[in-house]
């Protein structure tokens, strides 16, 4: 909310009517007005109330009203488009959780892949590196470009056999970096049975009667596995997914994940606790009023799988496209390569554009992209340029500072390209130089 001044707004932020950790959700337990806060109601309600200080303080209109949130933020900016399309005339969301009946329940579902701890089909935390090590060597080559970032996942021919231990692979088609030869050592191979787990995390969720449930995580993503993946400690999925289940679906904190099913997710669907779904794709009335959506999403992020923001362009996509609406007009999407959730990013790859919650990571008072403060760059001004001025961002140049420090050199910058393009090299100039690059389309 402090950022937001510097641009020379009036902000406002709420903690949607609780306080609690990183996934505790004992709060929700048997209290749907609490979770109906969550789900949707204590955002509209805080902007309503804040629009009405503001406009009493400054005793004038408000002129233009703008949005920004990530994660379940990045959700809330969905609702808030769906639900009350007047409340904002520019909405930025990264990496939203809009599936919150489906994503809840895929993070069960993700640590039961990766359990019982003593059993064969176990992936060790030590063995994360090793699986990412590998993916980059396999798909960085095959972007385009060997320079450590993997621009294409969902365009990657990944073939994970090649982790099998008693391999002995060479390595002399990749430099960045190098992966060890494969052989009886496992801390440095997969069983087969490790590689069925891959298998399962690298492959969409479907379920009964062949139904799609969730998207995969991208290849690429190995970095942040541990968050989700790693069951060393608990010998239980994460708690970002179990504690929903018992506390907002279940009302019932002795719930044993054990008994998880596709039931489960049924379930949820029916009761959709505190309509927290952002799944109206019909943004019609949005539209309808001039309103503008920015959508965003990291390629690297294991916390809420990359497909499940582009499964919902699509949705939109195929909603408006049949009432004769271009979305490019007033709704872009941009996928991140190498971008973890919502900031940070491996490799040194590009991943710092201002987008909501980022200048938090470099410092407590960063706002927009120091040395670059311009809608080229910094994607809330993207925004704006595009909301006031009709200025529609053709690309976002993200931004890689040394050690993660805006006192620091840039280490690279590089476009990011609305979906469908993808931003390409032109095999000249410095690929660490945004104007070496360029957004064309795939198809």
């Amino acid at each position: 909310m402090g950022t937001n001044v510097h641009y020379g707004f009036a902000s406002m932020s709420t903690d949607t009517g609780h306080i609690s950790g990183t996934g505790d959700g004992s709060w929700a337990l048997n209290n749907p007005e609490a979770r109906t806060d969550w789900g949707y109601r204590a955002m509209h309600g805080s902007v309503v109330l804040a629009k009405e200080l503001v406009q009493n303080y400054y005793n004038q209109s408000i002129s233009y009203s703008y949005y920004s949130g990530c994660s379940t933020g990045g959700r809330q900016g969905l609702k808030e488009v769906q639900m009350f399309p007047e409340d904002f005339d520019g909405v930025l969301a990264g990496a939203p959780a809009w599936w919150t009946t489906h994503l809840q329940t895929w993070t069960v579902k993700l640590g039961l892949y990766n359990l019982p701890n003593n059993g064969t089909n176990h992936i060790p935390a030590d063995l994360f590196p090793v699986i990412g090590a590998e993916v980059l060597r396999q798909c960085d080559a095959q972007d385009g470009l060997v320079d450590g970032v993997i621009s294409d996942p969902y365009g990657c021919n990944f073939y994970p056999e090649a982790l099998l231990c008693g391999q002995n692979l060479t390595t002399s088609n990749a430099t960045y970096p190098t992966s060890t030869s494969y052989s009886t050592n496992a801390s440095a191979c997969l069983t087969p049975a490790q590689v069925d787990t891959l298998y399962h995390i690298y492959n969409n969720w479907v379920d009964v009667n062949q139904t799609f449930v969730f998207p995969h995580l991208a290849l690429g993503s190995e970095a942040q596995w541990p968050v989700l993946l790693d069951t060393s400690q608990t010998n239980a999925p994460s708690p970002l997914g179990t504690s929903w289940v018992a506390n907002f679906l279940l009302s019932d904190p002795n719930w044993n994940y054990n008994n998880f099913s596709y039931a489960t997710v049924q379930l949820a669907d029916a009761v959709n606790p505190g309509m927290a779904n952002a799944d109206d794709f019909n943004l019609a009335p949005f539209h309808a009023r001039g309103g503008k959506l920015l959508h965003y999403h990291g390629l690297s992020d294991a916390l809420i799988a990359t497909g499940s923001s582009i499964y919902f362009y699509k949705q939109v996509l195929k909603t408006m496209i049949g009432q004769g609406v271009d979305l490019s007009d007033w709704y872009r999407f941009f996928l991140v390569p190498g971008m973890q959730h919502c900031a940070n990013s491996v490799n040194n790859a590009p991943w710092y554009f201002a987008g909501a919650n980022q200048p938090f990571e470099l410092g407590s008072s960063v706002y927009s992209v120091p040395g670059f403060n311009d809608s080229r760059h910094d994607i809330l001004l993207a925004l704006m340029a595009w909301t006031e001025e009709g200025k529609a961002p053709d690309s976002v140049i993200a931004t890689k500072y040394t050690n993660d420090s805006v006192e620091a050199p840039v280490v690279r910058q590089r476009p990011l390209c609305p979906y469908p393009s993808q931003a390409r090299y032109d095999g000249e100039g410095n690929v660490d130089d945004a104007e070496s690059w360029a957004c064309h389309s795939i198809y």
